[in-house]
């Protein structure tokens, strides 16, 4: 999971070792939030208790699909698991830098800009898409919407039944707590994504 600093406030992660200290630390209070051993969030994210037990040591490297089995295992956001508050109301991330995650299925690297605040229930991404395997996402928690425009390329996106071709300035709002997909149709395709959560 290829990762850089984006913001350099004091509140932001810098780098992947630190990243991954607070995907621990997030991933286990989330956890013990909900009351779930770590056997019973393994069973209901279809991990191995070993796989869980190393993330939440700080020593896995998980993908973007685990982290978000395990954010809708324990109903929450994803950026609940990768992104901690800042001090700062002020954040700029220029192009190419960001704390992007990668797929393991697919060339797609999503890249948090902003988590909502408490409160909040939205999310915006950045999502860098080359052609080739689609990058099938499974459903996320209940109630999820997901807008998307393209900024570049061209793009196939939406529930896995009703995907639209999109072009650069276009925009599609669909639910995101079904099965859905994006897929680049040409090189260096990139996608800003909103998620609302309910």
């Amino acid at each position: 999971m290829p990762l850089t600093a984006a913001d350099s406030s004091p509140a932001a992660p810098q780098g992947p070792d630190d990243l991954m200290s607070w995907i621990s630390c997030a991933l286990r209070q989330e956890r013990e939030k909900a009351g779930l051993s770590l056997s019973e969030l393994a069973r209901r994210a279809s991990l191995s208790k070993s796989t869980l037990s190393q993330i939440e040591a700080g020593t896995g490297n998980p993908s973007v699909e685990t982290l978000w089995t395990l954010a809708v295992a324990l109903g929450v956001p994803f950026s609940r698991l990768v992104d901690r508050p800042r001090r700062s109301p002020v954040r700029l991330v220029r192009a190419g830098e960001g704390l992007g995650t990668r797929s393991e299925l697919a060339d797609y690297t999503g890249t948090l800009l902003s988590a909502g605040a408490q409160g909040v229930r939205r999310d915006l991404y950045r999502l860098d898409i080359q052609p080739g395997r689609a990058r099938r996402s499974p459903a996320h928690i209940p109630g999820t919407v997901e807008h998307v425009i393209v900024a570049t390329g061209r793009a196939l996106v939406g529930p896995l039944d009703a995907p639209e071709e999109l072009r650069p300035g276009d925009y599609y709002s669909y639910p995101g707590d079904v099965p859905h997909s994006y897929e680049a149709l040409e090189p260096d395709t990139v996608v800003v994504l909103m998620m609302e959560h309910a």
